[in-house]
């Protein structure tokens, strides 16, 4: 734990993040270019008059350049319309001065902002890393430039307007290819400038942690103090005499803490069986909670919160901590609808999701975290969506938290709960289980699961993996060589696989299980986003990431696929990496107007499903799968029916976050329109034909698969089926192919989209999978005390 800093809430602890991996996968050329790039992505910008114009237009021509080569340039009154344009919508609106350092900033001579530029790199999978650098190598020649920018010199040395137009092209390009480069160089880019630019945070008014953080904090600690875990700790094979692996035995190790594993946890501790649960991650309590969202990346979130599917067309996030996907969810609880548990019952022949014993896991997962929707307070886009939908006739209603049924009105949890308020496993499940004497380990990540022969075929005996100790100052930063790395053995009678949707079916698979199924049937829930500027400050980090949600396009199939409409997280970095910006200038500007803005989701219930994988040269989850037309199909109409929903509320600007959609600008708002009685009913026309004209190019234009997608939920693959040629695992959660012993209990088991966030469906399927392991357990037990 580090030392509190002067800028942080009192009893907040800032958590250090790690050192910066070597730069070595690039050469010194290709960083240079990449750097350029991204200084073309987020430019520097300068007022200019007209005589530097004329300079700088011909800087390219191979005479002396006067004005500085990587700088955009604007007219002096364009310049002017701007600045007075953030004076009037801007609650705090910045000095002439500190507007102009804002836009002139260069992201490439922010420290942070390289740093973590290597960090997020380093993630990405060998292939897509060599593709890039290839790239970087070609813009580095004159002739390789030339073929992508129509010019003969290296990109590096084009000037910043020249950059711009370059980039503009790519994102027009007809080629795929090129269309699929400019916008993963245009996320990566402006998430990675919104974390680290000093500059954004001084003038957008965004904050890493609560104003009121201490007071929630208090209140919440008395009211249910924070939990104290007691992890098991190893000394290094040469303090222990040599051995080569620690040896552990118990009755059910859980392999992942997360929402299926804290409640298989608590159900068999409870029922009086040795239950041991092992993590890859972490756990940090709510003192060192929220997270810059840098830090939290390493500490909170798998593969440090980038994963990408193999055509870069979906960006996923998912849970890397202790308390796996509920420590860093935003605590949204909706049960599984009807339709769904239909569909799994009648067309999946899974008839226990009909029966009122999965109803009552279902209830009792709730009971638990105190699901409730009462005491769920409406910020600014909860209202928006609740008031649109009611004005266009369309169903909406307050979504439940699980929140013990208490206020939770909290923006930042998905940099992690300070106020431990969000019931999610780290805060609930995992600290009931201790007290029924369940024992944990972090920072342990299981490599197979071991088997013995069995009379009737393979049985489930244990786990083998490697533990990482902590760092000296008690965290996770510090360089591996400083921090003691031990195998373990864990034998048990029943292993669970709860690791999460990307990281179990890779688990079966390195343990020598060969089902074609295993990693198959993969759904990930794939969102676009809409964004709406409203000329008032709309405090966007107030409250809840969802508070209410538009159902009334659900299933638009008649067979239960369609969409369902809400308001999203307004951390910044998950909102600018995929905002559609006409421009580098562009850009910025609405960026500075973090405080007008608001974003929503559409998430389809989707019908076409991808696949896991193991990279075949270093064996991490690769994940291939691209949102079918089928289901743009629909995740268009929602973004129609956002649209309609943010006009009829006022909203001043609305933006598809979809590929070569301009916003839609609004003349006057529409409350304005039909109740002012100095506008005539030819200008409400007007308007009304101007939105519906914008409607039709928005449909004409589509959804392409080069939009910025995003994936918060991953769902089935391992798929539960009634036949083992259908899926991973019966109706048990037992997987097909093992007699004995092994167990599957996440998300990854559900048989297809649930069409809604699935933590409590989860959640109530490892409640079911758990109570059936616990009476195995007893049967067994019974059988050895008879005997």
């Amino acid at each position: 734990m580090s030392a509190q800093t002067d800028n942080q809430p009192q009893s907040h602890f800032v958590v250090p993040i790690s050192d910066a991996p070597p730069a070595t996968f690039f050469d010194e050329t290709q960083w240079r270019v990449l750097y350029a790039l991204m200084d073309t992505v987020v430019p520097p910008i300068v007022a200019a008059t007209s005589g530097e114009e004329a300079v700088h237009a011909n800087a390219d021509d191979g005479k002396n350049n006067l004005v500085d080569n990587d700088r955009q340039t604007v007219a002096e009154d364009v310049f002017e319309s701007h600045y007075q344009k953030m004076q009037s919508c801007m609650v705090t609106p910045p000095s002439r001065e500190a507007f102009a350092a804002y836009l002139s900033e260069k992201p490439s001579e922010i420290q942070d902002f390289r740093s973590h530029l290597v960090r997020t790199l380093s993630t990405v999978s060998p292939d897509a890393r060599k593709q890039l650098g290839a790239v970087a190598y070609l813009l580095g020649t004159k002739f390789g430039s030339y073929a992508l920018t129509g010019h003969a010199k290296p990109f590096y040395e084009l000037t910043g307007d020249h950059r711009a137009s370059v980039l503009r092209s790519w994102r027009g390009s007809c080629i795929t290819p090129i269309r699929g480069l400019a916008k993963s160089l245009t996320s990566i880019g402006t998430k990675t400038w919104v974390q680290s630019s000093p500059l954004f945070r001084e003038l957008s008014g965004y904050v890493d942690v609560p104003e009121d953080y201490a007071e929630k904090a208090a209140a919440a600690a008395a009211a249910k103090p924070p939990p104290e875990y007691v992890f098991k700790q190893f000394t290094s094979a040469s303090e222990d005499g040599g051995k080569q692996a620690v040896v552990l035995d118990t009755d059910v190790v859980i392999v992942g803490s997360g929402c299926g594993g804290g409640v298989c946890a608590r159900v068999l501790a409870e029922a009086g069986h040795r239950v041991l649960v092992v993590e890859k991650g972490y756990y940090f309590p709510p003192s060192q909670l929220p997270m810059r969202s840098d830090t939290a990346e390493t500490n909170l979130f798998w593969n440090r919160g980038v994963v990408s599917t193999d055509d870069n067309s979906v960006t996923a996030v998912a849970g890397g901590t202790w308390g796996g996907g509920g420590s860093v969810n935003w605590g949204v609880s909706l049960k599984t609808p009807g339709y769904i548990l239909d569909d799994w019952a009648s067309k999946r022949g899974l008839g226990f999701f009909n029966t009122p014993q999965f109803q009552e896991s279902l209830d009792r997962v709730c009971d638990f975290m105190g699901v409730s929707d009462e005491h769920v307070r409406q910020n600014h886009r909860g209202k928006v969506l609740l008031d649109g939908a009611a004005k266009m006739g369309w169903k909406a209603k307050v979504t439940p938290h699980n929140s013990g049924g208490r206020d939770h009105h909290c923006g930042h949890c998905h940099l992690g709960c300070g106020s431990g308020g969000k019931q999610g496993p780290a805060v609930s499940w995992l600290p009931a289980a201790a007290r029924a004497g369940a024992e944990f380990i972090e920072g342990f990540e299981v490599d197979h699961v071991d088997f013995e022969d069995f009379a009737s075929g393979k049985k489930a005996s244990g786990v083998t993996g490697k533990w990482v100790s902590r760092d000296a100052r008690g965290g996770n930063s510090g360089p591996l060589h400083q921090r003691t790395v031990r195998e373990v053995k864990i034998t048990a009678k029943r292993v669970i696989v709860a690791g999460g949707t990307f990281s179990s079916p890779l688990l079966l698979q390195r343990s020598g299980l060969g089902n074609p199924q295993i990693g198959r049937n993969l759904y990930l829930h794939p969102v676009n986003m809409l964004g709406a500027l409203w000329n008032e400050d709309v405090n966007p980090m107030d409250g809840c990431a969802i508070s209410s949600v538009c159902t009334s396009f659900e299933n638009l199939d008649g067979e239960g696929h369609g969409v369902k409409l809400e308001g999203t997280c307004m951390v910044p970095y998950l909102v600018y990496s995929a905002y559609p910006a006409a421009s580098g200038l562009d850009f910025k500007l609405k960026a500075l107007r973090f405080r007008n803005l608001n974003t929503f989701i559409c998430i389809p219930r989707d019908r076409d499903t991808g696949r896991v994988y193991a990279d075949p040269q270093t064996g991490q989850t690769r994940v291939a799968y691209t949102p079918s037309a089928f289901d743009r199909a629909h995740v268009l109409e929602g973004i129609v029916a956002l649209a309609r929903i943010c006009r009829a509320t006022g909203a001043e600007e609305i933006q598809p976050f979809l590929s070569n959609v301009p916003p839609f600008v609004v003349s006057a708002p529409v409350s304005t329109l039909a109740t002012n009685n100095v506008t005539s009913d030819k200008e409400k026309d007007t308007e009304d034909e101007r939105f519906e004209a914008w409607i039709r190019h928005l449909r004409r234009v589509g959804n392409p698969t080069t939009s910025p997608w995003a994936c918060a939920h991953q769902m089935g693959s391992c798929r539960m089926s009634r036949k083992e040629e259908e899926g991973v695992v019966d109706a048990r959660g037992k997987v097909w192919g093992v007699a004995e012993g092994l167990y599957v209990a996440d998300a990854s088991v559900l048989p297809s989209a649930t069409g809604v966030n699935p933590m409590v469906t989860t959640m109530a399927v490892a409640d079911w999978i758990a109570r059936g392991i616990a009476k195995d357990l007893d049967a067994l037990r019974e059988g050895v005390e008879k005997r």
